[in-house]
């Protein structure tokens, strides 16, 4: 199945709201996330993606025949680490499983080295998110390692990977 990625517009809240309405995506991002989730929080969401600074956030729907059915960000980190970028996204349920993470990664991190001076894009999944893993590597990253005992979700301390994509890669 073929996705794109496109910009963010006012109109795929609806969408949106329907997608992280989930508590099984919910559950695999990282905290704050309201759920649950509304149409006027989707709405909050687009509105601060596309008034964000440019050179720092880099946000993107994830579309099947142009309607919203998944997020893709890339989030430009500061100091002695401005040229690489923590990754992260999501996609509506009824469509894991059809290789559109991978291809939605790999469009991004194409358009993020073609347009930007990142030269290394990381993501930090929940070791035990095996489907987010594979996607990852599909999409070319390498595992890096294991970040033992890394995060608290829903009351659980979790392990998580570290895989990263360079330029060069």
């Amino acid at each position: 199945m073929e996705c794109k990625i496109r910009e963010w517009q006012i109109e795929d809240a609806e969408n949106l709201a329907s997608v992280i309405n989930n508590k099984k995506i919910q559950d695999n991002l990282r905290d704050g996330i309201p759920y649950p989730y509304t149409v006027e929080d989707a709405k909050e969401y687009i509105t601060s993606m596309l008034s964000a600074d440019k050179d720092e956030t880099y946000t993107f729907a994830i579309t099947v025949d142009d309607k919203a059915i998944g997020s893709i960000g890339v989030f430009r980190c500061n100091n002695i680490h401005f040229r690489s970028a923590e990754m992260g996204y999501y996609i509506a349920e009824s469509y894991w499983g059809k290789g559109i993470g991978t291809n939605a990664v790999k469009q991004t991190c194409k358009y993020i080295f073609e347009h930007t001076d990142i030269i290394r894009i990381f993501a930090e999944p929940f070791a035990y998110n095996t489907a987010s893993c594979h996607i990852l590597e599909k999409a070319g990253f390498q595992c890096e390692g294991i970040l033992r005992k890394n995060a608290v979700k829903n009351g659980v301390i979790l392990d998580m990977k570290m895989y990263a994509l360079i330029k060069e890669d």
